[in-house]
């Protein structure tokens, strides 16, 4: 009735024991003595034998606190080593059943099977309730076997005290495969987010860390922890980010397993076991772990974080405007002042040259006399110069098309096999055409870019959405000490930090485009000093190069959204064409006529990415793919250095019978090898290419030896340092040849070596690998550095951006100072 007085819970305590005893001393229905709960204590340690006819049942009754999350723990252990009779375990709960058998058996590899005779669990805890008053609990263990003879057991059952964590504060326990652990975390009032940070000094036993909700039953053994929640696996150390929205309840489990063997993380796999003696495996496998909750960055860091990104990026526009307007007034000064004429080359190129006075007599090779050079040194005035669309050479995009009278190509052979070439000397055909055969490059790479990037996009979305869908955290090769989730994804602050490729690749187009309008309006009023001085200006490869830095920024950033070992080549193939185009931009700079096509480069680019996808998938192991790919290394490092040496204009003649071709090129290597070993026909070339072969050819020999793992870096690296080597011989080069270098590019140079140098020593601080296990990647994981938001490899992000923006800058402003010296002056090198 309602006006009745509820029972104290006391009483309703004494009721349920009493009803245990008046059970136990009741006849079984079944006749065995087993089905007689008995009471049991708490703490107290129960030894007993059951068979087919016997089984035993205990009752354990507790009281639980308002409010109170209470945890058992329930130990058990046999002696018997029998698989065909093990000791059942049943555990029955108000709302939940737990089972399991002594021998426990664990499966490894190659169906490998370890078996536990001890065992303990822990039993789902249960719900605090609202009320305000305690509230009663009772648990029954049965104990059973199917075995016609008796089988020893030992029976512990415990209340845990220390089951639920506390933020920031350390807690050691430990763990092994048939005794798992789990602990309780509730988020503080003014914590959304945690990281869950777990270490051990001894990197095995094989574990993994589980994040579960408040669901029973709690899945913490090897075969079934990865059924729900967030998991990794770990040696020594392992960090998971938990944020208050993804858990209704604003609580969660965390459960620490320990796996059977190790090959998951890396270790080796144990010799299979002799015989059929089952062994008990716990002392061999026990694990000692500390976990430590703590809050994680709030939002307000976020927004600081992308204020800082975007805040040190616009800099460099505000710089490039004050550049830009400085060198505006100067301009406008000079004008005015009337001090802008013609210096005609004073002091560029005079007698005294160290090149033309060093130049043996009787070694012209075919130089005809300078004067009497088409397009040399006599340069025509604009009234004078050929109509739009005729040239005194060719007048369009590619030489195969039109160039094919004899009387032509007997004029290239003779103008570019001098021993001393001049600008002039390779600048003969039409700006227009020329200009437009260098833009195809800025069609092909958008062109590239969007084929490229948009399967990309879509398969990391896949990735980042089965991470988020199975929460298996072994997928992608992250920096868990400092990966910080916005929205689906896991890692923001690993893809904001690639927004400086993009911000300084938009700059840097734009300070192309200003370049490019200032120079056509020069053209349109028939400026001498555009039309006859100074290198030609070709703009469409660095619009290529700007368009290229933007998309090293976008795939980086798809790479990082989840980043392993298959999508690496997504965050390197731009770095391909960025080295690539940057050497075909210097090379045209003083060869404009007789640099690559746009066609021609890309399809090398594309032979390069298709090298490096077969290296990913076969350069781990195999012998014969090192072997093929070296040989082809070697190969094209020597053809690609005779067609330097010579200009272009060596051909090979196999007309005549197949042997043709290699009698050519004896009789080219006795010429220039043996005849004139003393001193080669254009030392200055052949001095860049020893030097490059030389390189070339030992990265050859280390990939052959080492057969490095990242076969994507070790290309970078040929990439990288062939690039280098090119920019070097070109700036020691202009010095030699007493050309000068001005403030802006001597500016951009000693920025470029600076922050290259601070950026690969970041680069190099090495947060994850994936040449390794997920596990043993997570042992090189390192806590943030920068506004607690940013990890090293975020500040490689920024500062490898800068970096190549300055290089851009070096490429475009480097021959500033031959503006006003006439081409014919202007050597070739």
């Amino acid at each position: 009735m309602a006006g009745r007085a509820a029972p104290a819970p006391g009483a309703l305590l004494c009721a349920l024991l009493w009803a245990a005893a008046a059970a136990a001393a009741a006849p079984a229905p079944g006749g065995g003595p087993g089905d007689n709960p008995a009471p049991g204590a708490f703490g107290h340690v129960y030894r007993g034998a059951v068979n087919i006819s016997a089984e035993r049942v205990y009752a354990f009754a507790y009281r639980s606190e308002p409010g109170q999350v209470d945890a058992v723990r329930v130990y058990v252990n046999s002696s018997s080593e029998n698989l065909q009779y093990p000791v059942l375990f049943v555990v029955r709960q108000q709302k939940g059943v737990l089972s399991w058998q002594v021998p426990l058996i664990f499966r490894g590899l190659y169906q490998r099977t370890y078996n536990y005779q001890e065992v303990s669990r822990t039993l789902c805890p249960t719900e605090p309730t609202p009320e305000t008053r305690p509230s009663d609990q009772i648990i029954f263990v049965d104990v059973a076997s199917m075995a016609p003879f008796n089988i020893a057991y030992e029976l512990l059952v415990t209340r845990l005290e220390n089951f639920q964590l506390e933020t920031n504060k350390a807690f050691n326990f430990t763990a092994s495969p048939s005794q798992p652990q789990y602990f309780l975390y509730k988020f503080p009032q003014d914590v959304d987010s945690v990281i869950i940070n777990v270490v051990s000094d001894a990197a095995y036993p094989c574990s993994v860390v589980s994040v579960q909700d408040i669901v029973c039953p709690v899945y913490d053994l090897d075969h079934n922890v990865e059924f729900n929640g967030v998991y990794q696996s770990m040696t020594k150390q392992a960090a998971i980010t938990v944020q208050r929205k993804d858990f209704p309840g604003e609580q969660f489990f965390v459960v620490f397993v320990i796996k059977p063997e190790d090959y998951a993380c890396g270790g080796s796999v144990p010799s299979s076991i002799h015989g059929n003696v089952n062994r008990t495996w716990n002392l061999q496998r026990t694990k000692n772990l500390q976990v430590t909750i703590m809050p994680s960055i709030k939002k307000s860091v976020y927004v600081q974080a992308m204020f800082f990104s975007f805040l040190s990026f616009l800099s460099f526009y505000l710089g490039s405007v004050v550049v830009a307007f400085v060198h505006y007034v100067r301009v406008q000064r000079k004008a005015s002042a009337g001090r802008l004429s013609p210096e005609h080359g004073s002091g560029m190129m005079t007698s005294s040259h160290p090149i033309s006075a060093s130049t043996p007599e009787g070694s012209s090779y075919g130089a005809i006399d300078e004067s009497s050079s088409s397009g040399g040194r006599q340069l025509s005035s604009p009234e004078r110069r050929p109509p739009a669309g005729s040239d005194t050479d060719s007048s369009v995009e590619e030489e195969s098309d039109f160039d094919t009278m004899p009387e032509i190509e007997s004029d290239k052979n003779i103008i570019r096999t001098k021993v001393f070439l001049y600008l002039s000397d390779l600048s003969r055909k039409d700006r227009r055409i020329v200009s437009k055969k260098y833009k195809i490059y800025f069609w092909n790479i958008i062109t590239i870019a969007v084929f490229y990037a948009l399967p990309v996009i879509q398969l990391v979305i896949t990735y980042q959405t089965v991470v988020n869908v199975t929460g298996n955290q072994d997928i992608c090769y992250y920096n868990f000490l400092c990966a910080h989730p916005l929205g689906v994804l896991s890692a923001f602050n690993n893809i904001l930090s690639n927004v400086g490729h993009l911000m300084l690749g938009f700059l840097f187009l734009l300070i192309v485009l200003r370049r490019d309008i200032l120079h056509r309006r020069a053209m349109e009023m028939k400026d001498t000093y555009t039309l006859d001085y100074g290198i030609p200006k070709h703009f469409g490869l660095f619009y290529a190069m700007g368009i290229a830095l933007m998309m090293e920024g976008v795939l980086s950033a798809c790479y990082h959204v989840c980043p392993n070992y298959s999508n690496f080549q997504f965050d390197t193939s731009f770095m391909y064409m960025i080295a690539g185009l940057c050497m075909l931009k210097l090379y045209q700079t003083r060869h404009p006529d007789i640099n690559a096509s746009a066609y021609s480069a890309y399809a090398s680019f594309a032979v390069v990415i298709s090298l490096a996808v077969l290296g990913v998938v076969f350069g781990k192991n195999d012998m014969w793919f090192w072997v093929i790919f070296s040989m082809i290394h070697v190969l094209a490092s020597l053809a690609l250095s005779t067609q330097i040496y010579y200009m272009g204009r060596f051909k090979i003649d196999g007309s005549d019978s197949d042997l043709g071709m290699f009698r050519r090129a004896v009789m080219v290597l006795y010429t220039d090898c043996i005849q004139q070993c003393s001193r080669p026909m254009y030392m200055d070339r052949m001095v860049l290419l020893i030097v490059g072969n030389l390189v070339n050819w030992s990265f050859a020999i280390f990939g052959l030896v080492y057969r490095p793992r990242d076969f994507a870096s070790y290309i970078l690296g040929i990439f990288i340092c062939n690039l280098l080597l090119y920019l070097a011989f070109y700036i020691i080069m202009k010095l030699r040849s007493s050309e000068k270098l001005l403030p802006i590019p001597m500016f951009c140079i000693v920025a470029t070596a600076v922050v290259w140098a601070a950026a690969l020593y970041f680069f190099f601080q090495t947060l994850s690998s994936w040449e390794e296990t997920p596990a043993e990647s997570r042992e090189k994981n390192r806590p943030c550095i920068l506004l607690g938001f940013f990890d090293d490899h975020d500040v490689w992000h920024f500062l490898s951006a800068a970096a190549l923006f300055f290089s851009f800058l070096v490429l475009l402003t480097l021959d500033d100072d031959l503006d006003t010296v006439r081409r014919d002056k202007i050597p070739v090198f």
